[in-house]
């Protein structure tokens, strides 16, 4: 044998029953005889640096031993010197492909040999260290030899069978909660197997005998014979339920006999369930793998990050069910999930924190750029409760008059008209608990949230005195219509109404034309302040900016010069004005007039509050819930006070 490698010794023993019970048996890894498979760390796959060099295989009588060579990497560097000190000594397998018959191994293929703290067979050691250099010497490490008769009930034990179950592995520990259960289910067919069990165990052994032809080795009486009382029951058991779902009968001894029969054929075919295994019936242990299926997944195990990985990616495509394999430690394994071939897998991992491209998030928010200008555009007073009062002079009777000589001069006699409007609130309630505002620590969050509450506060004030808050009638929410005056459904003396009548068959351009001509039609009965501004929607806008000559050249180059055109100042575009429609009854009959839009000077619209009624911020703890809560609001008014102030151009479609 080549001296080339740094440290040696037997990856499993043969005959010798592992912590778990099972047994690996002679010639079960002969196939691996010659083979070199990765050596690693603790059977982990979750980095590159686990991968610690390669195992050159050698199957003997007693067991496979395992020529081992370190790699130059850093890791690899220190596992060479924790095993020449003496701190590390157990070696252990990853096999896979395996046939069982009553927990003897009888086949199987080895994938990878790990360095360990501690193996499940006693057997398995490193006995040979060779120190390559001038101070060429060779060392033994003698492995304690752990027997593992006492199989424990702690609750560690338990957590780690349990754990191993879900992840769907083999793994050699010992006890379990779950195993207590089904020891109890089957402990009435141990004790009923027993008898029977004892009579035939002289067949079993001479057949076992037959295969293996070394007097020096254990037979199963002589394993059998060393058993706890505790084990001999396990084992029982575990027999007598196979027994019964191999046969479905009450005859036990014909059962035994008939299972005793079918041994050899069985060694050649899938393992039954075990009694243990909570998962499916079907827990085959056993799949053929083609040579360009074995050298797929050993070349996908850096891809997938381990062998066990490869395999159970590539396990529907190749048609393996439950794939099992034997750990000889335990191992807490990280699945990486890159593909990377070169350099850092998963380099993601590694890079910084994302960061917010603004200072705050930023608000899904309606086109709001209207609103500042009907707050700002209104008049305020300072007085909640806003009075109207108007003197009639249009009639003729309150004309002046012309005097004939000696006839009586008459008086002039007008209406007055008086208009009351009172204050109402409108508010918005938030509130957050204070743990997230205190983990909250990118930004100032209780200030963002003040933001969008004095913005939506605005917002609705603006809805309303231009068309409504658009709630019904009945909801608690509505702000109320009478003290917030909208100016498209104001009064008749304050609001001018003028509906066009559509035809089914109108164009887009009959619309924009109809609009435009209504609007410069309707500005003889306004009787606003200054220049009005006209509010309307996107869709209006768009259609009047459309409109072309009969040579294709447009009307209008820009709202400028239409807003020009229907005699406004500037038209300013209100989402919240988009399909809104008012039923109007006449007699016996109603039509449905849909807004097109408000021409005003919102000079001519007053919004009071008194001093206590201006917008205001309140804070507020509640200790029990822990809870920071927040309410913004305002106590006002608002009507026209100018009469004939605005103009509401409206459509109705023709009967």
């Amino acid at each position: 044998m080549d001296d080339d490698y740094d440290f040696s010794g037997y990856a499993t023993r043969f005959n010798i029953q592992c912590a778990d019970g099972r047994t690996i048996r002679k010639g079960a890894f002969s196939d691996c005889d010659g083979k070199v498979v990765p050596l690693v760390w603790n059977h982990q796959h979750d980095a590159p640096t686990n991968v610690l060099g390669h195992a050159l295989l050698e199957n003997r009588d007693d067991g496979v031993y395992a020529y081992c060579k370190c790699n130059d990497t850093v890791p690899g560097e220190d596992c060479k010197k924790l095993i020449h000190s003496g701190d590390v000594d157990s070696l252990s397998i990853y096999a896979n492909d395996l046939k069982e018959n009553r927990g003897d191994v009888l086949h199987g293929m080895i994938r990878e040999v790990s360095v360990v703290l501690a193996g499940a067979n006693p057997g398995a050691y490193i006995d040979s260290i060779l120190a390559h250099g001038e101070d060429y010497e060779e060392g033994a490490i003698i492995y304690s030899g752990d027997t593992f008769d006492d199989l424990g009930d702690s609750e560690e034990e338990e957590t780690k069978v349990i754990n191993n179950t879900e992840e769907n592995t083999i793994q050699h520990s010992c006890g379990g909660s779950e195993t207590k259960k089904k020891n109890k289910k089957l402990e009435q067919s141990a004790e009923d197997t027993k008898d029977s069990i004892e009579t035939d165990k002289e067949s079993d052994d001479s057949e076992d005998n037959s295969d293996d032809s070394n007097d020096d080795e254990e037979t199963i009486e002589d394993v059998v014979d060393s058993m706890t009382d505790k084990q001999r029951n396990v084992m029982f058991a575990i027999i007598g339920q196979a027994i019964e779902d191999a046969n479905g009968t009450d005859d036990e001894s014909e059962s035994e006999n008939d299972s005793n029969d079918s041994t050899k054929e069985e060694e050649n075919k899938d393992m039954k369930h075990n009694a243990f295994d909570k998962d499916n019936e079907d827990n085959s242990l056993s799949h053929g793998l083609t040579e360009d299926e074995e050298s797929t997944i050993i070349s996908d195990a850096k891809r997938f990050g381990s062998l066990k990985d490869s395999f159970l990616q590539h396990s529907e495509e190749m048609g393996i069910k439950d794939i099992k394999y034997i750990a000889h430690a335990g191992t807490s394994v990280v699945k990486a999930s890159g593909t990377s071939t070169y350099g850092i897998n998963d380099p993601d991992f590694l890079f910084p924190d994302a960061r917010l491209a603004t200072p705050t998030p930023t608000f899904i928010r309606r086109n709001n750029e209207w609103v500042a200008g009907v707050m700002s555009g209104v008049k305020n007073s300072p007085f909640s409760r806003i009075k109207s009062i108007f003197a009639d002079i249009t009639e003729d009777d309150a004309r002046a008059k012309g005097y004939i000589k000696g006839k009586l001069k008459k008086e002039e006699v007008f209406s007055l008209l008086k208009r009351t409007t009172t204050p109402t609130t409108i508010y918005k309630k938030q509130k957050m608990d204070r743990d997230d505002i205190v983990d909250i620590t990118d930004f100032d969050v209780v200030a963002w949230i003040k933001t969008e509450m004095r913005e939506m506060l605005d917002e609705e004030i603006a809805r309303a005195i231009l068309v409504g808050d658009g709630r019904l009638a009945s909801s608690d929410d509505k702000v109320n219509e009478s003290n917030i005056r909208p100016i498209w459904t104001d009064e008749d003396l304050f609001t001018i109404k003028r509906t066009m009548t559509v035809a089914a068959n109108a164009t887009d351009d009959d619309k924009a034309k109809m609009i435009i001509k209504e609007a410069v039609k309707a500005r003889k009965d306004y009787k606003g302040s200054g220049n009005p501004i006209f509010y309307t929607t996107e869709d209006t806008l768009t259609i009047c900016l459309l409109l072309e000559d009969t040579q294709g050249h447009r009307l209008y180059n820009n709202a400028n010069d239409l807003a020009a055109a229907m005699r406004v100042s500037t038209i300013v575009t209100v989402p919240a004005m988009e399909n809104l429609t008012r039923t109007v009854t006449s007699g016996a009959s109603s039509a449905v007039h849909t807004l097109v839009g408000l021409i005003v000077n919102l000079n001519d619209y007053t919004v009071g509050a008194d001093k206590g009624g201006a917008v205001a911020m309140f804070d507020d703890f509640d200790i029990d819930y822990n809870q920071q809560k927040y309410l913004i609001e305002t106590r006002c008014s608002g009507a026209l006070t100018v009469p004939y102030s605005a103009i509401a151009l409206e459509t109705t479609p023709a009967v």
